[in-house]
């Protein structure tokens, strides 16, 4: 399996990074060169976002996890739909790969591991990613060559990086050894990553688009990256509202900042019977006087005792 090169500054693993073309010498017209040099800098942006670069040290939430597979289960949905659309008009058919890219049923299976069987009643498509989802629907009927951009940038990625986030995403959140929970970058019926994208960027240079176009391209590719970093910057947003999980998947602790409303425990103002939250309790606990006294107390005995045995 496959896995993403190191950046020319020989840091972290570029996640999003295609490699270069082998077998002979690239024509810098070529479409699959074009969008490589065309969309470096965006590149460069995407794989430095906080959440990306989190992710790529394995400081995942499971909970950010699951809403991140959730906007990738409505990108794709969109994707592969305006694919299948499109997949005998010659400005998209060479790179219709159903078999072997499509990760809509990759994608199902994940969510059903994550939510249940009735995974679709329980997720919704956010914000960042609706428009993202827009703007794919809106290219696969009004401008399909340009569905070319969307494609590229998402599969090679997969192919690419993807297999880096797998490892980690793995490892990080403890997910089964049969690779229940990671689908999404299990491709089955590609034996070789490296010939495939190889393939891939033949089939995309040999598509008959002039100039202007092969511009338009470029330009979508940029766009698509946006919209993932955008993606990635409401999921970093959200992650930095989520209290920190408890270990072995026990329930989170409302840690005393934010909305109190959100911690399992709290009850009181939610019209439940039960104790409130237990850092508030115990803040109020700590207030008290007589409390206070015997803390300070123990606390003298403690340091007195260490002190002595440092003599």
């Amino acid at each position: 399996m496959p896995s993403a090169p190191e950046s020319p500054e020989g840091g972290e693993e570029d996640i999003l990074h295609y490699e270069e073309m082998e077998g002979g010498p690239v024509s810098p017209v070529d479409l699959s060169e074009l969008l490589k040099e065309g969309t470096k800098e965006s590149h460069d942006r995407a794989e430095n976002t906080q959440f990306v670069k989190d992710f790529l040290k394995g400081r995942i939430k499971k909970e950010l996890f699951k809403l991140a597979t959730v906007a990738l289960h409505f990108t794709y949905s969109a994707l592969e739909e305006e694919m299948d659309r499109n997949k005998e008009n010659p400005v998209f058919a060479p790179l219709y790969f159903p078999a072997e890219l499509h990760r809509r049923e990759a994608l199902a299976k994940d969510l059903k591991y994550f939510y249940g069987e009735d995974w679709k009643e329980k997720i919704q498509c956010s914000e960042a990613t609706q428009q993202y989802v827009d703007r794919i629907h809106h290219v696969g009927q009004h401008e399909p060559e340009l569905l070319v951009a969307h494609a590229y940038t998402r599969y090679m990625g997969d192919l690419s990086g993807g297999q880096v986030l797998k490892k980690v995403a793995q490892r990080a959140l403890k997910l089964p050894s049969t690779e229940e929970g990671i689908q999404f970058y299990v491709f089955d019926n590609i034996s070789n990553a490296q010939q495939f994208k190889q393939l891939y960027r033949a089939r995309m240079n040999a598509l008959d688009f002039d100039k202007d176009t092969k511009e338009r391209i470029v330009e979508e590719a940029n766009k698509a990256f946006r919209f993932n970093m955008q993606v990635f910057e409401e999921l970093d947003k959200i992650g930095r509202s989520l209290a920190e999980e408890a270990q072995d998947g026990g329930f989170p602790v409302h840690d005393g900042k934010g909305d109190i409303r959100k911690c399992p425990y709290y009850a009181d103002k939610l019209g439940t019977a039960g104790p409130g939250c237990p850092f508030h309790a115990a803040v109020g606990l700590a207030r008290q006087p007589l409390v206070q006294l015997v803390l300070a107390a123990c606390v003298a005995v403690v340091a007195g005792a260490a002190a002595w045995y440092m003599l």
